[in-house]
């Protein structure tokens, strides 16, 4: 008998671990999201270590050098309506926007799941309440919702990352919700309440494991959507506050100059894209991966 009781866990882990490795696996597979994958883990690590690539000074103002253009001398993609280095801003800048898009989203991802793990595992009132609670927030589009809780907050990165994940609660306690709610009619939940296991064991050793996917990718698909937001926050005046580099700030400040140079003009955008761009790809590479069916 023990000698079973010590081979099922054993057999647990390896069967874990053939899971995550073909997940890997099919995902090495897929060239768009291998690429994409690249190319954001290059943009994490270019604005983690932008102090150590010897770049120019993000704040430092010239207006003689005002608006040069891309190619300019000493400024590889030139600078902007203040004479900043627009390479050193855009580095830099990216540390805020992809932190401002990130932070929301882990935080919306722990609350919402729980929140919908909890209601879809008790159910009954437990559940009408809390799920009734998060209908309220989907009468509101994400954007306006945003905008509204930003700007009765005030201005400033901590308030954008607390407006921004409130609006993110509610879509993940939702597919959280969905997700247990269909676990916990499975015979093997029956039997685990049979065998006398709590509610917090079924649902950290049963339940949890076979729900977590699903959120995580749709976690995952939020990140390029809260990047955005986070930009059009900034770009609108009560997000990230001057002289910060970030990109939606610096699209508003540089939108004067889209008739004097347009190219130096664009380029806060183009990143916002890219990123965005790459962000959803990955997220659609990993849900093929990890067989994620709607």
């Amino acid at each position: 008998m023990a000698a079973t009781e010590a081979k099922a866990p054993a057999e647990q882990v390896a069967k874990t671990k053939g899971y995550w490795s073909g997940v890997l696996k099919r995902f090495s597979r897929d060239p768009v999201a291998v690429t994409c994958a690249v190319i954001v883990l290059l943009l994490i690590l270019a604005a983690i270590f932008a102090p150590y690539l010897g770049l120019n000074d993000p704040y430092k103002a010239s207006m003689i050098k005002r608006l040069k253009p891309i190619g300019f001398p000493g400024f590889p993609l030139g600078t902007d309506e203040q004479g900043r280095d627009m390479l050193a801003r855009l580095l830099y800048g990216g540390r805020l926007t992809l932190f401002v898009g990130l932070m929301p989203v882990v935080f919306a991802f722990g609350i919402g799941s729980t929140l919908g793990l909890i209601a879809g595992y008790a159910g009954g009132w437990v559940n009408t309440i809390i799920m009734r609670t998060v209908d309220v927030f989907f009468a509101f589009p994400s954007v306006l919702l945003a905008i509204a809780i930003s700007g009765a907050l005030g201005a400033g990165i901590v308030n954008s990352i607390v407006s921004l994940t409130i609006v993110f609660i509610p879509p993940i306690a939702r597919v959280a919700e969905s997700a247990t709610s269909s676990v916990r009619a499975l015979d093997y939940i029956d039997a685990a309440r049979a065998s006398g296991g709590n509610a917090l064991t079924i649902i950290r050793v049963h339940v949890l494991g076979n729900v977590l996917g699903p959120i995580f990718v749709y976690a995952t698909s939020l990140t390029s959507v809260c990047m955005i937001l986070a930009a059009g926050l900034s770009f609108l005046g009560i997000g990230v506050r001057p002289p910060e580099p970030e990109w939606g700030l610096m699209l508003n400040t540089l939108r004067t100059a889209i008739y004097v140079n347009p190219w130096v003009a664009a380029l806060p955008g183009l990143m916002i894209f890219i990123t965005s761009l790459c962000l959803n790809l990955l997220s659609d590479g990993l849900r093929s991966a990890m067989n994620v069916k709607d």
